[in-house]
């Protein structure tokens, strides 16, 4: 692998030096004091910080095209050079962005109109509402295959673009889509029920707007490079050097230019662990996420920032295409053959949990409860004899004298080389079971997955909204995030029901079941809710990591 650039000085710094030398940066070279005569005793006024950052990812995002992301990563770096109507603040709220104020609703929830304020795109062409209905449009259509245009379907007449299997339907469609552009500033959206939360989803990136004659310019390679993206967001994407580093700029064309502190901010690709913080102790970075044995050698110290996040990892098995997965019980097999807890602390050890169901703690149940407290725990616990058991009975179930070897897919960073070394071993000491680890980069996972090409991969989810929805419908047949083919109608009708429920009560009973089901058939076995921990300079202030959505926020930070 290509080292990286701008690492020749950081990894020189050994981890034990790095780590002698404690948290503290450089100090200011020693202002000369005033001349004795001068009779002037103030001091001279400090020069001002840089309000420059440098910011370690593990992973690249595999493209910058609003209608195509999946990832959280891509989603991002989108969040800062783009803008939609809200932008979520640091409390989860939505605050108005692109759009002028608060929307308006009608008085049965289903029409919402939105005003836009004077806005420009990065060029300095206006934003219009056009742009959003455009962006929306694209997503749903079938060419686009995005996976997320399930939500845009939302909106009404959405299902019936992407049903659409002749260019007659799809004009039809498109013509009555119940997303309408009145004006250049009044948006109007007809939803097909009542979404209580849709004024939040507004700051969710897929709902951002995507210029139309931009796009079509770009073609094929619309978000693929520097040059083929364009936002109206605080910052302007000015340098994609694939594979290294990202680097961003403030954009004086945004509505709120005078509020944003920073002046640039430049993204670095880096997977492994160590070297983040090697670049960290030497001013290289200004944010890293750190792991393991790490975290104890900053516990107390000011840089320590924790994300507790609304997330969950876990193994999703193909299902139709690996015939020994088609069976629930090897399946069910398989998830109590891993020691979760164990897991955790020899992998992690950064404060997330063991798994105790797929819908992590800290979400909401639209009830005002906390679902985990609402459904309990719901995924079995680990017990080595009774997968033993389980494996047995299921090969007789599908005529199998023995497992087949396969294949276990995950990123190719450090920690999912871990976790991958992990997993194998346990499948191979507690069920005899032999399992190839196959660490891939992260644009391959996500394209093989999205094409249902695995045995079993190693996953993550990320909430999109405060809601157990958005980890619960991905497994409804023939949804776009059932990639390992899993169906039961049982849960479809139970994932309906709940979608149409105005009742929260009878919704959050729906959605708990629905759970219990899905951990039943164990179609994907639960490993950790996560919580991350990241070393960030003291002097960074208004900076967040949020529990869900992006990865973080820097719209509002600045360097003290």
């Amino acid at each position: 692998m290509k080292a990286n650039k701008w690492l020749s000085t950081a990894v020189a710094l050994t981890l034990v030096g790095s780590v002698a030398a404690g948290c503290a940066t450089k100090q200011d070279a020693a202002q000369p004091s005033a001349p004795s005569n001068s009779g002037d005793t103030s001091k001279p006024a400090a020069p001002a910080k840089p309000q420059e950052l440098k910011i370690n990812v593990a992973a690249e995002p595999p493209v910058l095209d609003g209608s195509k992301l999946t990832a959280a990563i891509g989603y991002t770096m989108l969040n800062e050079y783009n803008s939609g109507l809200y932008r979520i603040d640091k409390d989860g709220k939505a605050q108005p962005d692109l759009a002028a104020g608060d929307p308006t609703v009608s008085a049965d929830g289903l029409t919402w109109t939105f005003k836009l304020r004077d806005a420009q795109w990065a060029d300095g062409q206006p934003v219009k509402a056009q742009d959003f209905v455009y962006a929306w449009k694209r997503t749903l259509d079938p060419a686009t295959k995005a996976q997320y245009s399930f939500m845009v379907a939302w909106i009404k007449g959405g299902d019936e673009i992407l049903k659409s299997k002749t260019p007659d339907e799809l004009k039809k469609a498109m013509d009555n889509f119940g997303a309408k552009a009145i004006d250049d500033k009044t948006l109007e959206v007809k939803l097909v029920r009542p979404i209580t939360f849709f004024k939040e989803l507004m700051g969710f990136q897929v709902f951002f707007p995507q210029r139309e004659d931009f796009v079509k310019q770009a073609g094929d390679k619309y978000g693929a490079d520097a040059d083929k993206v364009i936002g109206a967001g605080p910052f302007k994407l000015v340098k994609w050097d694939h594979g290294q580093s990202l680097e961003f700029v403030k954009n004086d064309k945004y509505w709120d230019a005078k509020s944003v502190k920073l002046d640039k901010f430049t993204v670095q690709i880096v997977k492994d662990t160590n070297t983040g913080q090697n670049l960290y102790e030497t001013n290289a970075a200004d944010v890293t996420e750190i792991k393991g044995d790490q975290i104890k050698l900053y516990q107390g110290k000011p840089d320590v920032a924790l994300k507790p996040e609304l997330t969950n990892s876990y193994i999703m098995f193909q299902t139709k295409k690996n015939k020994a997965f088609g069976n629930a019980k090897i399946r069910q097999a398989l998830a109590l053959g891993i020691d979760r807890q164990a897991f955790v602390d020899v992998t992690l050890a950064n404060g997330s949990v063991a798994a105790t169901g797929l819908v992590p703690n800290g979400t909401a149940d639209g009830n005002g409860q906390e679902f985990r407290k609402s459904a309990g725990e719901t995924e079995p616990k680990f017990d080595a004899a009774k997968a033993k058991q389980l494996l047995a009975d299921g090969l007789k179930e599908a005529g199998m004298t023995s497992l087949p070897q396969f294949k276990l897919m995950a990123d190719d960073t450090e920690t999912a080389k871990k976790q991958l070394e992990f997993i194998v071993s346990q499948w191979k000491t507690n069920l005899g079971v032999d399992a190839v680890a196959d660490p891939v980069p992260h644009a391959l996972r996500l394209d093989k997955s999205s094409k249902h090409d695995f045995d079993a991969v190693l996953s993550l989810w990320g909430a999109d909204y405060n809601d157990p929805m958005t980890f619960l419908d991905m497994w409804e047949t023939g949804g776009e995030f059932d990639e390992g083919d899993y169906s039961n109608p049982d849960y479809d009708k139970l994932i309906k029901g709940a979608r149409e429920s105005a009742d929260p009560a009878a919704r959050s009973k729906m959605l708990v079941d629905a759970e219990k089901i899905l951990m039943n058939d164990m179609p994907v076995a639960p490993l950790y809710f996560r919580t991350r921990v990241y070393l960030k300079r003291p002097s960074i202030d208004g900076m967040f990591l949020p529990a869900y959505g992006v990865e973080w926020e820097v719209r509002w930070a600045s360097v003290k």
